[in-house]
């Protein structure tokens, strides 16, 4: 582990020294690539393959559209997925890797610019770039330097550096983030709040003017912990169990004779249908609370979003 910690610093050196000017090539490469429309093709055989499936997969998944191509599997018809203006990024520690060098002369012919992962800057791939990124370690971490480890590790966090610096270049936002993440974990802590909300009849509400006992079957029959006080479809107010307890010690008996209205706090905590979910959690955390009303611009009651919503197995 700090033969592979190792070598990961000397190649952040290198991106903060020598390579810098060829790590911005690539990112202005990637960027505009194909003027704007087109892809990244990722390739390499053995380790640095799945290393390659890695970095597309990131690539993807922060905005700039990438795509795994097999070396071997290209000479026999999977070189079609190349199209001009794509940006080839191949990785070979040794920059000797047969399949890739016979591809060589197609990528230069189709593709827009080739960026290599190379361990040797001398080697025939390195040489053949329009961009060479030095991927070279100190050592590996087989005892017999020969496994790819540590060249494999320095790679992969070359490709994340790459991913990264050009979606921040695009501007990529946790928006743009959840939507290509809408399954899983990601997904639901991605989510906007309309996504999550009781909508409809689940929310509970009752006007100013309803009695107590009514308000408290409506709180006990929608099972949240609280209603909404709505009048005319506005949001006037909420009312919790916290505050049916606070009241019931402050007046006793003569609470059940009050109104909602009268009952209400008037200044509940409110949040949008379109920020996502994570902001809600947060809010909820800060503010010590369960439940969050969901408004529209014109105060309008939209919906109620529940802490059980977002702390469920897959939020966290």
């Amino acid at each position: 582990m700090r033969i592979e910690a190792e070598a990961l610093l000397a190649l952040a050196a290198r991106l903060e020294g020598p390579m810098a000017a060829d790590f911005d090539r690539a990112v202005h490469c990637i960027l505009h690539c194909g003027e704007g429309r087109g892809r990244v093709v990722v390739t390499g055989m053995g380790k640095s393959g799945i290393i390659a499936q890695k970095i597309a997969a990131t690539l993807s998944s922060t905005g700039s559209p990438a795509l795994f191509l097999h070396p071997a599997e290209a000479v026999h018809g999977d070189l079609g997925m190349l199209a001009k203006g794509d940006v080839v990024i191949a990785l070979s520690a040794s920059g000797e890797t047969e399949e890739i060098l016979r591809l060589l002369a197609n990528i230069k012919r189709i593709g827009d610019a080739l960026i290599s992962f190379c361990c040797d800057t001398q080697s025939t791939l390195a040489q053949a770039s329009d961009i060479a990124l030095d991927c070279s370690v100190p050592a590996e971490a087989c005892g017999m330097g020969l496994a790819p480890t540590a060249s494999t590790t320095a790679m992969l966090a070359l490709g994340d550096a790459l991913a990264i610096a050009v979606s921040l270049k695009k501007g990529f936002q946790p928006e743009d983030f959840a939507a290509l993440h809408p399954g899983g974990k990601l997904g639901k802590r991605l989510a906007r709040v309309s996504q999550l909300m009781h909508t409809g009849d689940a929310v509970p509400r009752v006007s100013p003017g309803t009695p107590m006992k009514d308000v408290i079957y409506e709180m006990s029959r929608k099972k949240l912990g609280m209603t909404t006080v709505v009048e005319d479809g506005r949001l006037a107010g909420i009312i919790s169990d916290g505050d049916l307890r606070r009241l019931l010690e402050r007046d006793g008996p003569e609470s059940l004779s009050k109104t909602a209205g009268q009952a209400m706090n008037p200044r509940p905590h409110t949040i949008a249908a379109t920020e996502l979910a994570v902001k809600a959690l947060g809010l909820m955390e800060e503010k010590k609370i369960t439940s969050l009303l969901v408004v529209d611009s014109h105060g309008m009651l939209e919906g109620v979003l529940h802490l059980h919503d977002l702390w469920g197995t897959e939020f966290i």
